[in-house]
């Protein structure tokens, strides 16, 4: 029996650059500690997509700003991952729709999945009060900023299995907006990473 019900793991893929927003890991793993009672390992895995060891990860995550082009062997392990009942969170690292990360991801999700797979969910889906009370995606600095698209992006998508979301994929560009150390929380007037515990919890099963 293992020691955690959590810990979160990055993907590496071979396309793009998947090492971005390092402070962004321990800080959401701060937040589970601080709001849950989950057993939490406090450090980061970082595990390439074509390694079968992802499989078998709680909650996957996968962001970056350049082009996603996967290989044969990701592209088989993120199928049967998802199919299986993984949770996997991708972050356009771009926070814009029509940027070369976003086209080439969603391609990437018709290849495996079709095209009808990935779509926009509702502002009163339950990962938006399965733990945290919200009223739809919480805007980001870097939205409201004016920088990528010069968009604030009113929703996410996502890819469903069996009426839970597998695939959770978001243009708000989170990951920045919760790359900071987690001593610099006592900062901020609402803790921002709060919706990153959503996120986990409802991967969880909440």
């Amino acid at each position: 029996m293992s020691r955690y019900d959590f810990y979160f793991t990055r993907l590496m893929y071979d396309s793009g650059d998947w090492d971005v927003d390092i402070r962004m890991p321990s800080n959401v793993l701060n937040s589970l500690v601080e709001y849950t009672t989950l057993r939490v390992d406090t450090v980061e895995r970082v595990i390439a997509l074509s390694d079968p060891k992802m499989l078998e990860s709680p909650f996957c995550y996968l962001a970056g700003h350049k082009l996603v082009q996967f290989n044969s062997q990701e592209r088989k392990n993120l199928e049967r991952y998802v199919k299986g009942g993984g949770f996997l969170f991708v972050d356009d690292c771009n926070h814009d729709i029509d940027g070369l990360f976003a086209k080439s991801f969603e391609a990437e999700m018709i290849k495996i999945f079709g095209i009808k797979a990935l779509k926009k969910i509702p502002n009163n889906h339950p990962l938006y009060s399965c733990f945290f009370k919200f009223d739809g995606p919480p805007n980001t600095s870097v939205e409201l900023n004016g920088w990528g698209d010069d968009l604030v992006h009113d929703y996410l998508k996502a890819i469903e299995i069996d009426g839970r979301i597998r695939v959770l994929y978001s243009n708000k560009d989170y990951g920045c907006e919760w790359d900071y150390d987690f001593r610099n929380k006592r900062f901020l007037a609402i803790d921002n990473t709060r919706f990153a515990v959503n996120i986990i919890q409802y991967a969880l099963g909440a």
